[in-house]
């Protein structure tokens, strides 16, 4: 079973300690995604190298293929993929969200044609939790429903209602060695955010994660629904704001004392040729890279930093060579382990302000880098 312990406080920001059955995470963490059981273009040894101690897995993808039950057969999940480590597996509420043109949603679940062969499929909340613990999850999460944004509020209230009754609903079916984390929902209205996080902290869950958030809606937004349910929500319990990652919003909710980070920014930008500095982000296919004998972070300590130059790296993009989106990778991935470490040191050390302030001084969040 869970359990977690808030070491030290800096103001709101916490650092804390969560027991899992397959090891130990220190928070706050950033779980890269790992959506059909693997970190693309990564090996496990290599994300664990980077400093990953938890991933996250996709519920809705395993489900399709290859299976869960398959999965279940193999092992569980970490030993089907050789991640004898941590998973946090979502509940594929996103996908409701993402997939919404193939989506049909009601107070019983989501009913969802598959974007692999075209098949009907109804998520209930039993059904949800049976996939995750047949997965052999560490964490498993809530059905829930996430509205887009911008949407208006008889919507909102309406998906904050229904992701209520579904957790019930998901509390009722789990096994009682399940780690069941609910999600708050509300959209950008506070008043459905408190509602939401009351109702799910009536169910007295070992966990809670902020859904609905990081969709495009204005950073102050963000920071104000974060706020008002991380006040609500139990001060021994992890909190998990879903879909963070950006550094800038990273730092803002540790320091409104959220636990728990996950985003696809690292891998997929890192396949796509950007990676993140400790400057502010370079996009590697750039001209003026070309012949730019320095590393991409000379502050990194990855295999990346340490072996080859833009120059270098670039080149690979521009030929083709899988070699580049897999070192750009590994470098994302690690810079947002290091990020986290400096978070972590900054609230032992109780200088959490004055550490991001200088994070952020250098950090160019807007545009590319120039450094």
């Amino acid at each position: 079973m869970l359990q977690f312990h808030v070491e030290k406080t800096d103001s709101r920001a916490r650092l804390g300690t969560l027991q899992l059955p397959h090891g130990t995470v220190h928070t706050p963490c950033f779980m890269p995604v790992g959506t059909q059981g693997t970190v693309k273009t990564l090996t496990p040894e290599e994300v664990a190298g980077a400093g990953a101690e938890i991933i996250v897995c996709n519920t809705y993808h395993l489900y399709l293929r290859p299976g869960h039950k398959r999965v279940q057969a193999a092992g569980g999940l970490s030993r089907f993929m050789g991640w004898n480590r941590p998973i946090l597996t979502d509940s594929g509420g996103f996908q409701v969200y993402s997939l919404a043109a193939l989506t049909r949603v009601n107070d019983e679940g989501a009913e969802f044609q598959s974007h692999v062969d075209g098949s009907r499929h109804l998520f209930t909340p039993e059904l949800v939790v049976e996939i995750q613990e047949a997965l052999g999850s560490d964490i498993a999460m809530c059905l829930d429903e996430c509205p887009p944004y911008p949407v208006s509020r008889p919507v909102a209230e309406a998906a904050a209602a229904r992701t209520a009754l579904w957790a019930g609903g998901c509390e009722a079916a789990k096994q009682p060695d399940t780690n069941l984390f609910g999600i708050v929902q509300g959209a950008t209205f506070a008043d459905l955010r408190e509602q939401s996080a009351r109702a799910l902290v009536a169910l007295g869950l070992p966990g809670y994660a902020i859904g609905g958030l990081c969709l495009g809606e204005p950073s102050e937004v963000t920071y104000e629904m974060v706020e008002r349910v991380t006040a609500l929500l139990p001060v021994d319990r992890p909190r998990y704001l879903m879909g963070a990652g950006y550094p800038e919003d990273i730092i803002a909710a540790a320091r409104l004392g959220v636990d728990m980070f996950d985003c696809v920014l690292p891998t997929r930008n890192g396949r796509t040729g950007t990676a993140f500095t400790s400057c502010g982000r370079v996009v590697i296919r750039n001209a003026r890279h070309a012949d730019e004998p320095a590393p991409l972070d000379d502050a990194c300590d990855c295999y990346t930093c340490r072996t080859f130059s833009r120059a270098y790296l670039r080149h690979l993009f521009v030929v083709g060579e899988a070699l580049g989106p897999k070192l750009l990778t590994l470098h994302n991935v690690r810079f947002f382990q290091r990020l986290m470490l400096g978070i972590r040191t900054a609230i032992e050390q109780g200088r959490f302000e004055s550490w991001s302030s200088g994070f952020l001084s250098c950090y160019q969040s807007d545009s590319e880098t120039t450094r």
